[in-house]
């Protein structure tokens, strides 16, 4: 079934660049950063396999990627600052958050936010989402973008290149990466059950 909205929204990529060119590229990339499925994997090596056919630049369409993730994640942060906090604050009792867990999330961003958002950046799933916590948590906005920039540079360039030497093979990339993005995504549900079962032993007692 993932694999199948996989493809499927492969062939939307495929069809926006095509007719969009550089502008699809960026609206693509910005739409990830904002949580919604538009996965990089596919944007980025089906841009490289344009460059390698001759219709796009290297670095513009590197530069064009990490922009647009960036204008995603600024959306993304604004949206868990001014909506996600106050939710939070006035709702997260019911599932198990508390305000010194929103203490904890804000000295964690306070003191370990630009290797969280830069290593974040650079996971699958991961990196759709770490900019509405950092928002949540009130990371300092400059150092949130120069990190999500950092990131977001180095792996655009990175899939871009992939799909520069891939060529038409291009698809093989995403193939590859499925395995990791399920791991991804075990993983992060596993600490969200370990994060509820943890809370909810602590109020039982």
């Amino acid at each position: 079934m993932f694999s199948e909205i996989i493809n499927f929204l492969a062939e939307i990529v495929v069809a926006m660049i095509n007719f969009t060119g550089y502008s699809g590229v960026f609206v693509l990339m910005m739409l990830e950063s904002c949580g919604v499925l538009a996965p990089s994997e596919v944007i980025m090596p089906f841009a490289g396999f344009l460059v390698e056919s001759g219709k796009f630049s290297f670095w513009l369409t590197v530069l064009i990627g990490a922009l647009g993730n960036l204008v995603g994640s600024w959306l993304a942060y604004f949206i868990g600052l001014k909506g996600g906090r106050p939710l939070i604050e006035k709702y997260g009792k019911y599932i198990f958050l508390s305000d010194k867990d929103l203490d904890n999330a804000d000295k964690w961003f306070q003191t370990k936010g630009e290797l969280t958002v830069f290593i974040g950046r650079l996971l699958p799933v991961v990196r759709t989402y770490i900019s509405f916590p950092a928002g949540i948590a009130k990371m300092n906005f400059k150092k949130f973008t120069f990190y999500t920039f950092l990131g977001a540079f180095l792996w655009s360039g990175i899939f871009c290149y992939l799909g520069v030497k891939m060529g038409a093979n291009w698809q093989m990339i995403r193939e590859k990466l499925h395995n990791f993005d399920v791991t991804i995504v075990v993983v992060i549900i596993l600490v969200v059950v370990w994060f509820f079962y943890r809370h909810w032993r602590s109020k039982k007692k």
